[in-house]
């Protein structure tokens, strides 16, 4: 006779497994959040081909001869280069260029600097109403400050010099790379300044030697956004600067069109020369670029 305590301590043996050879072979899934190759692969290259063919349309007005209507910029020629560079200006113009974006650059970057590191690191009365002010500067179009900076400049004898435009255009960045640059110093402990004083430096030398290495990325990327913006900007350089040998690149190829006629082989290499700069520049900062927009994008 089997009792109830019996019966509660048989084992309860497992069902045998089938054979490996008896299993059947599990389907592979894709992941649900994995799209397939061609939907990543398809809208990449209609944007590649959207985006190059420009530049090539581009480079074959600048390459082929005068009149030639060949698809293939085949035999290649560079006259047009030599036209714009020698009997238009180009060289003048490329030249003042480079030295209106890099004063801008350094000028926008040393203010954005000291002011967003007030701005991180100070607490006053006027602080959300001066960052909203800057905030709403943005919203001002360029042209609405042609008139008050056109008289100040005249006042102060500056028209016609290429550091009105420096200083209209560090003006016209500070804003943004200002708030730019407070969020790239919260990111940065406030321990680390405060173990440098500890070790006997000031406010200055412990930000020289510990902020100012690790705001790298970030002052990469506001500078270059500066020089960009100061290369390729045509309002402020057309209004301030009246004497040939003053002009810019973007106001040079505005000369290159007229009302009767367009030199289209003209305009393309001006539009190459124009853009190799900015193309070089970022080929050799992509790699800051992308740290200092990460690590403003991430509070600390």
């Amino acid at each position: 006779m089997i009792t109830k305590d019996a019966e509660i301590s048989t084992p309860v043996v497992p069902a045998p497994r089938p054979a490996p050879s008896q299993q059947r072979p599990r389907k592979a899934r894709r992941a649900w959040d994995e799209a397939p190759r061609w939907g990543i692969y398809l809208p990449l290259g209609g944007y590649l081909l959207f985006t190059l063919i420009p530049f090539y349309w581009i480079l074959l007005f600048a390459l082929r001869p005068a009149g030639s209507t060949s698809l293939v910029p085949w035999p290649m020629t560079f006259e047009h280069f030599e036209k714009v560079w020698t009997e238009r200006s180009f060289g003048t113009y490329f030249q003042n260029s480079v030295l209106i974006g890099v004063a801008t650059l350094v000028m926008t970057t040393v203010i954005a600097l000291a002011g967003g590191y007030a701005l991180a690191r100070f607490d006053f009365r006027v602080k959300r109403g001066f960052l909203l002010a800057l905030l709403c500067s943005q919203f001002v179009p360029g042209a609405l400050l042609l008139v008050p900076l056109f008289q100040i400049f005249a006042k102060l004898q500056m028209i016609n010099s290429l550091g009105s435009v420096v200083i209209a255009e560090t003006v016209f960045q500070l804003p943004l790379s200002m708030i730019l640059i407070s969020g790239f110093i919260r990111n940065v402990p406030y321990s680390l300044e405060e173990a440098a004083w500890v070790d006997g430096c000031n406010r200055f030398t412990a930000f020289r030697i510990v902020v100012l290495p690790l705001l790298r990325p970030g002052l990469t990327a506001v500078g270059s956004f500066a020089f960009v913006h100061a290369w390729n900007h045509f309002l402020f350089a057309l209004m301030f600067l009246s004497n040939q040998d003053k002009q810019t690149i973007p106001v040079g190829l505005n000369t290159l069109m007229s009302a009767d006629s367009v030199d289209l082989g003209a305009l393309a290499a001006g539009g190459i020369i124009a853009a190799v700069p900015v193309v070089v520049v970022f080929a050799f900062i992509q790699k800051w670029l992308i740290t200092g927009f990460s690590a403003g994008a991430v509070k600390g």
